[in-house]
Protein backbone atom coordinates (compact mmCIF):
# COMPACT_ATOMS: atom_id res chain seq x y z
CA UNK A 1 0.00 0.00 0.00
CA UNK A 2 3.46 2.79 -0.17
CA UNK A 3 2.66 3.87 -3.07
CA UNK A 4 -0.69 4.11 -2.63
CA UNK A 5 -2.34 7.72 -3.35
CA UNK A 6 -3.06 9.39 -0.24
CA UNK A 7 -6.38 11.28 0.01
CA UNK A 8 -6.63 14.02 2.91
CA UNK A 9 -9.80 13.34 5.30
CA UNK A 10 -12.87 14.41 4.29
CA UNK A 11 -14.13 16.08 7.00
CA UNK A 12 -12.82 17.73 10.49
CA UNK A 13 -11.77 14.44 12.54
CA UNK A 14 -14.19 15.90 15.29
CA UNK A 15 -16.93 17.04 13.58
CA UNK A 16 -19.97 15.19 14.15
CA UNK A 17 -21.54 15.59 10.06
CA UNK A 18 -23.59 12.62 9.80
CA UNK A 19 -22.21 10.78 6.22
CA UNK A 20 -24.36 7.95 6.51
CA UNK A 21 -26.90 7.76 9.35
CA UNK A 22 -30.08 9.97 9.27
CA UNK A 23 -30.43 11.82 12.49
CA UNK A 24 -33.32 9.42 14.01
CA UNK A 25 -30.40 6.31 12.70
CA UNK A 26 -27.27 8.33 14.41
CA UNK A 27 -28.97 8.67 17.74
CA UNK A 28 -30.84 4.74 17.84
CA UNK A 29 -27.31 3.47 17.19
CA UNK A 30 -25.45 5.88 19.79
CA UNK A 31 -27.69 4.55 22.29
CA UNK A 32 -27.31 1.21 21.57
CA UNK A 33 -23.32 1.37 21.58
CA UNK A 34 -23.64 3.24 24.96
CA UNK A 35 -25.06 -0.10 26.32
CA UNK A 36 -22.70 -2.22 24.73
CA UNK A 37 -19.98 -0.28 26.60
CA UNK A 38 -21.53 1.79 28.97
CA UNK A 39 -20.38 4.81 30.79
CA UNK A 40 -20.12 3.89 34.67
CA UNK A 41 -16.52 5.29 36.60
CA UNK A 42 -14.81 5.16 33.09
CA UNK A 43 -16.24 6.73 29.97
CA UNK A 44 -18.18 4.63 27.57
CA UNK A 45 -18.87 3.87 23.96
CA UNK A 46 -20.70 7.43 24.21
CA UNK A 47 -17.97 9.73 25.11
CA UNK A 48 -15.50 7.57 22.78
CA UNK A 49 -17.89 8.67 20.19
CA UNK A 50 -18.31 5.07 18.24
CA UNK A 51 -21.08 6.43 16.61
CA UNK A 52 -18.82 8.51 14.70
CA UNK A 53 -16.57 5.90 13.77
CA UNK A 54 -19.48 2.92 12.45
CA UNK A 55 -21.07 6.21 10.85
CA UNK A 56 -17.70 6.87 8.70
CA UNK A 57 -16.97 3.34 8.11
CA UNK A 58 -20.61 3.11 6.47
CA UNK A 59 -20.32 5.78 4.77
CA UNK A 60 -18.44 4.29 1.54
CA UNK A 61 -14.48 3.78 1.34
CA UNK A 62 -12.97 6.99 2.30
CA UNK A 63 -12.27 6.19 5.61
CA UNK A 64 -10.48 1.89 5.41
CA UNK A 65 -7.23 2.64 5.01
CA UNK A 66 -5.72 5.27 7.12
CA UNK A 67 -2.43 6.63 5.87
CA UNK A 68 0.38 5.05 8.00
CA UNK A 69 1.29 9.23 8.82
CA UNK A 70 -1.79 10.22 9.81
CA UNK A 71 -2.24 13.03 6.82
CA UNK A 72 -5.42 11.22 5.21
CA UNK A 73 -6.89 8.12 3.91
CA UNK A 74 -5.52 5.44 1.07
CA UNK A 75 -7.59 6.02 -2.01
CA UNK A 76 -8.84 2.63 -3.28
CA UNK A 77 -9.18 1.80 -7.12
CA UNK A 78 -10.04 -0.95 -9.20
CA UNK A 79 -11.32 -4.03 -7.71
CA UNK A 80 -10.40 -4.02 -4.56
CA UNK A 81 -12.27 -0.26 -4.30
CA UNK A 82 -15.49 -2.49 -6.32
CA UNK A 83 -15.26 -5.03 -3.32
CA UNK A 84 -14.77 -2.73 -0.64
CA UNK A 85 -17.72 -0.96 -1.66
CA UNK A 86 -19.80 -4.07 -2.01
CA UNK A 87 -19.17 -4.82 1.08
CA UNK A 88 -19.83 -1.67 2.89
CA UNK A 89 -23.44 -1.40 0.95
CA UNK A 90 -24.02 -4.77 2.24
CA UNK A 91 -23.33 -3.36 5.99
CA UNK A 92 -24.86 -0.37 5.20
CA UNK A 93 -28.45 -2.59 5.10
CA UNK A 94 -27.95 -4.47 7.63
CA UNK A 95 -27.84 -0.92 10.01
CA UNK A 96 -30.81 0.21 8.44
CA UNK A 97 -32.51 -2.48 8.90
CA UNK A 98 -30.92 -3.14 12.38
CA UNK A 99 -32.68 0.30 13.50
CA UNK A 100 -36.08 -0.34 12.25
CA UNK A 101 -35.54 -3.78 14.22
CA UNK A 102 -34.78 -2.16 17.35
CA UNK A 103 -37.37 0.23 16.91
CA UNK A 104 -40.17 -2.77 15.89
CA UNK A 105 -39.41 -4.47 19.19
CA UNK A 106 -38.77 -1.29 21.53
CA UNK A 107 -42.70 -0.55 20.60
CA UNK A 108 -44.08 -3.89 21.04
CA UNK A 109 -42.71 -4.45 23.87
CA UNK A 110 -42.61 -0.86 25.79
CA UNK A 111 -44.70 1.63 23.52
CA UNK A 112 -41.32 3.52 22.51
CA UNK A 113 -38.75 3.63 19.74
CA UNK A 114 -35.57 2.45 21.02
CA UNK A 115 -33.64 5.55 21.79
CA UNK A 116 -36.43 6.99 24.09
CA UNK A 117 -36.65 4.19 26.36
CA UNK A 118 -34.65 3.76 29.82
CA UNK A 119 -31.63 1.85 29.82
CA UNK A 120 -33.13 -1.37 31.30
CA UNK A 121 -35.57 -1.54 28.60
CA UNK A 122 -33.40 -1.13 25.83
CA UNK A 123 -31.25 -4.02 27.69
CA UNK A 124 -34.13 -5.99 27.30
CA UNK A 125 -34.65 -5.11 23.75
CA UNK A 126 -30.57 -5.98 22.90
CA UNK A 127 -31.07 -9.24 24.16
CA UNK A 128 -34.45 -10.03 22.60
CA UNK A 129 -32.84 -9.54 19.39
CA UNK A 130 -29.32 -11.20 20.41
CA UNK A 131 -31.33 -14.29 21.38
CA UNK A 132 -28.73 -13.88 24.18
CA UNK A 133 -29.28 -12.83 28.00
CA UNK A 134 -26.99 -9.65 28.42
CA UNK A 135 -23.42 -10.42 30.41
CA UNK A 136 -21.98 -9.52 33.28
CA UNK A 137 -19.80 -6.48 33.38
CA UNK A 138 -16.33 -6.86 32.16
CA UNK A 139 -13.24 -5.59 34.14
CA UNK A 140 -9.28 -5.88 34.80
CA UNK A 141 -9.31 -7.11 37.54
CA UNK A 142 -12.16 -9.61 40.09
CA UNK A 143 -14.56 -12.14 39.34
CA UNK A 144 -15.18 -10.95 35.53
CA UNK A 145 -11.57 -10.01 34.80
CA UNK A 146 -9.41 -10.75 31.77
CA UNK A 147 -12.02 -11.78 29.17
CA UNK A 148 -11.19 -13.17 25.59
CA UNK A 149 -12.95 -10.87 23.80
CA UNK A 150 -13.58 -11.81 20.12
CA UNK A 151 -12.32 -8.97 17.65
CA UNK A 152 -13.97 -10.25 14.18
CA UNK A 153 -11.26 -9.31 11.40
CA UNK A 154 -13.72 -9.52 8.90
CA UNK A 155 -17.47 -8.38 9.06
CA UNK A 156 -18.52 -9.95 5.94
CA UNK A 157 -22.02 -11.64 7.05
CA UNK A 158 -22.45 -10.65 10.62
CA UNK A 159 -25.63 -9.94 11.85
CA UNK A 160 -26.67 -6.67 12.97
CA UNK A 161 -26.39 -7.22 16.69
CA UNK A 162 -22.55 -8.82 16.15
CA UNK A 163 -21.71 -6.05 14.04
CA UNK A 164 -22.82 -3.08 16.26
CA UNK A 165 -20.40 -5.16 18.99
CA UNK A 166 -17.55 -5.55 16.81
CA UNK A 167 -17.98 -1.96 15.29
CA UNK A 168 -18.43 -0.51 19.05
CA UNK A 169 -15.27 -2.00 19.84
CA UNK A 170 -13.54 -0.87 17.12
CA UNK A 171 -14.65 2.55 17.51
CA UNK A 172 -13.68 2.64 21.38
CA UNK A 173 -10.32 0.89 21.25
CA UNK A 174 -9.33 1.57 17.68
CA UNK A 175 -6.88 5.06 16.62
CA UNK A 176 -8.70 8.06 16.53
CA UNK A 177 -8.02 8.87 13.12
CA UNK A 178 -11.07 6.67 12.13
CA UNK A 179 -13.42 8.86 14.31
CA UNK A 180 -13.90 6.92 17.16
CA UNK A 181 -11.93 6.84 20.94
CA UNK A 182 -12.43 10.61 21.27
CA UNK A 183 -9.30 11.87 23.25
CA UNK A 184 -8.15 8.51 23.24
CA UNK A 185 -10.26 7.54 26.47
CA UNK A 186 -10.41 3.96 25.18
CA UNK A 187 -6.81 3.92 25.21
CA UNK A 188 -6.90 5.37 28.97
CA UNK A 189 -9.66 3.09 30.08
CA UNK A 190 -7.12 0.37 29.23
CA UNK A 191 -3.99 2.14 30.44
CA UNK A 192 -2.92 1.40 26.99
CA UNK A 193 0.16 4.93 26.15
CA UNK A 194 -1.12 5.07 22.73
CA UNK A 195 0.73 7.87 20.47
CA UNK A 196 -0.96 11.41 19.94
CA UNK A 197 -1.19 11.09 16.23
CA UNK A 198 -0.22 7.69 13.78
CA UNK A 199 2.79 10.18 12.65
CA UNK A 200 4.34 9.91 16.10
CA UNK A 201 4.90 5.64 15.24
CA UNK A 202 6.33 7.22 12.18
CA UNK A 203 9.17 9.58 13.26
CA UNK A 204 9.44 7.96 16.28
CA UNK A 205 8.54 10.15 18.87
CA UNK A 206 6.35 7.48 19.80
CA UNK A 207 7.86 4.51 21.13
CA UNK A 208 6.77 1.56 23.92
CA UNK A 209 10.30 0.17 24.26
CA UNK A 210 10.15 1.78 28.30
CA UNK A 211 7.59 -0.44 28.82
CA UNK A 212 9.26 -3.47 27.69
CA UNK A 213 11.15 -5.90 30.45
CA UNK A 214 14.97 -4.42 30.50
CA UNK A 215 16.66 -6.78 32.34
CA UNK A 216 16.69 -10.33 31.65
CA UNK A 217 18.11 -13.30 30.94
CA UNK A 218 16.83 -15.44 27.66
CA UNK A 219 16.98 -18.43 29.74
CA UNK A 220 14.41 -17.36 32.15
CA UNK A 221 11.72 -16.35 29.34
CA UNK A 222 12.14 -19.78 27.17
CA UNK A 223 11.08 -22.62 29.05
CA UNK A 224 13.04 -24.94 27.90
CA UNK A 225 16.37 -23.28 28.29
CA UNK A 226 15.76 -22.58 32.57
CA UNK A 227 18.90 -23.38 33.83
CA UNK A 228 21.04 -24.49 30.98
CA UNK A 229 24.46 -23.09 30.47
CA UNK A 230 24.30 -22.39 34.35
CA UNK A 231 26.75 -23.89 37.31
Amino acid sequence: MADWPVVPAPVDPHSEDRLFFDDHEWDTIEAATARIIPTDHDPGAREARAVRFIDRYLSGIGYVYAAADGSGFLQMSGRLADAWRARIADLGETYRQGVLDLDTIARERFGANFVSLRESDQDAVLEQLSGASKPAPVGLTGEHGNPTIQVYAFDDGLTFFDALVAHTRQGFYGDPVYGGNRHQVGWTVIGFPGPESLRDTMDGTYSVREYYVQDYDWRDLIPHLRGAGRS
